[in-house]
């Protein structure tokens, strides 16, 4: 568990080459840093599909976006994925309005997201599901 004053993060590996970070907290300017360190760490080790459960988030500013970004970059260059799951309704709503949901999938569920991941040729590219 990787813990700022504002983050905490916490890993879990269900699946072979995955990983779901559980976000809890508020991400923005101080703690997104901690955030792509950790999930950038977890694709480095081997998980380049990661599920980011963002449930427990209260508050996600530009910096939390531009860091899903970036890391969304960083697993797509190592043939791998992002994907979040259980946004709450005022990270979906700043998802769309600002356009990353269009990059970024957003499921109901870990289970969901995960289940797309283990379909076999499928990756969570492309799939705005909700």
């Amino acid at each position: 568990m990787t813990q700022s004053p504002s983050l905490t993060l916490t890993v879990r590996q269900p699946m072979d080459a995955t990983a779901v970070l559980t976000v809890a907290g508020e991400i923005d300017v101080d703690s997104a840093p901690a955030l792509r360190t950790r999930a950038l760490e977890l694709i480095r080790q081997g998980s380049p599909h990661l599920v980011l459960d963002m449930a427990p988030v209260e508050f996600c500013d530009s910096s939390g976006l531009n860091t899903m970004i970036s890391i969304l970059r960083y697993a797509k260059d190592r043939h791998g994925s992002l994907s979040l799951a259980a946004a709450p309704p005022h990270l979906t709503r700043l998802l769309d309005v600002t356009g990353v949901g269009a990059l970024i999938p957003a499921l109901p569920s870990t289970a969901d997201a995960l289940n797309l991941i283990a379909r076999p040729g499928n990756t969570p590219e492309g799939c705005g599901t909700r």
